[in-house]
């Protein structure tokens, strides 16, 4: 396991240092942070520097909403006489990734950096006893889905609301602000932006009673690095993690999908296409076979969230003892997923794939 709050310092930069002389490192800190005020950049004064690596491993690709951050990378290396082209490492893969490299001309590495954040942020709760084993349990929900940030980039989680309150699924668990937390904007006037798509969007939500928190809430109060809502997690069938990117051809998947692995729990996605393939090239089993997973391979967005919500409103409409059936089939693949990510399966294919991809930078 590596240290995520040291990655750059005490992994990258020494290999680079050795493997890569003359190559200049950057990076953001604190994790999370797109700010240029965060561009932290590693350089020597000893040997002409000729080339540079910038680690946008932690955030999406998102070319114009994070421009001055890649604006001040460029300028930061306009000393470099060599006009070097520059790598880029990130945690994507897809058209955004293509995008931004057309527009600054880098170079794309790629490694799977929630990976290894979540291996690091997650450690030790498979020897906690916050939350029975899922042999243990009899949930009596259908599913679970945090939400916090419904505006930015997040327009996915309404739309997947929207069709949650229009199926009627309300009534499992669920939290959702009014006003999003990131842009303090009321959740109807992002809604707005999908009335010619779905005319009654805006009135559904006007018509909710919002916010919704879990039990023992303020507000929504997820956060990356450590879980929690245990009591919902415990009584719910499946986890709903609406992930941080959704359209396009892209993948990039995050903590907010390994939070539901780490708690023994089926997951059902609201993420780009193809983003359970892009889990199971990593050793994890999904659930096809058990409910339906097709919902995957829909390239159409829109129609990606309603075959999603389809899904669970077919699991909703299960009996008890029907939902108990479907819960115990679960159990070996939520336990090999487990078992995967906690044992050192996930790790053994994450090193494979970092030293290649500094390999890759050597080339």
């Amino acid at each position: 396991m590596i240290r995520i709050d040291e990655i750059y310092n005490n992994t990258f930069w020494p290999w680079l240092q050795k493997n890569k002389p003359g190559a200049r490192l950057f990076f953001c800190d604190p994790p999370g942070s797109t700010s240029p005020d965060s561009l932290f950049n590693l350089g020597s004064e000893n040997i002409v520097e000729t080339d540079y690596v910038w680690m946008h491993d932690q955030e999406p690709c998102w070319v114009e909403e994070y421009k001055p951050l890649f604006d001040d990378v460029i300028g930061r290396n306009n000393d470099i006489h060599a006009k070097p082209r520059g790598h880029v490492v990130v945690s994507e893969h897809g058209e955004y990734v293509e995008r931004l490299c057309a527009t600054y001309g880098w170079k794309s590495h790629y490694y799977f950096y929630h990976g290894w954040a979540c291996q690091d942020w997650f450690r030790g709760y498979d020897k906690s006893f916050l939350i029975p084993r899922a042999r243990d349990r009899a949930p009596t929900k259908t599913f679970m889905s945090p939400n916090r940030i419904v505006g930015g980039k997040r327009d996915h989680r309404v739309l997947f609301l929207y069709n949650i309150f229009k199926q009627g699924l309300e009534h499992n668990h669920i939290s959702v602000p009014r006003t999003c937390q990131y842009e303090n904007v009321d959740i109807s006037v992002v809604a707005n932006k999908y009335c010619s798509t779905y005319p009654d969007i805006s009135q559904v939500f006007d018509d909710a009673i919002l916010p919704r928190l879990f039990a023992g809430e303020e507000s929504q109060q997820m956060t990356s690095c450590w879980l929690g809502n245990y009591a919902e997690a415990q009584d719910s069938l499946v986890y709903v993690p609406t992930e941080t990117v959704y359209f396009g051809r892209r993948t990039h998947i995050t903590e907010k999908t390994f939070k539901a692995i780490a708690l023994e729990m089926p997951f059902v996605l609201v993420a780009p296409a193809h983003s359970l393939e892009y889990m199971r090239s990593y050793g994890f089993k999904t659930f096809d076979g058990i409910f339906n997973e097709s919902y995957d391979l829909e390239t159409d967005d829109i129609l990606r969230v309603e075959k999603v919500t389809q899904v669970l409103k077919d699991l909703d409409n299960l009996s008890h003892q029907e939902r108990q059936q479907i819960h115990r089939a679960c159990i070996p693949i939520v336990e090999h997923n487990f078992q995967h990510f906690y044992r050192g399966g996930l790790s053994h294919v994450l090193w494979a794939e970092l030293t290649g991809m500094l390999d890759g930078l050597l080339k």
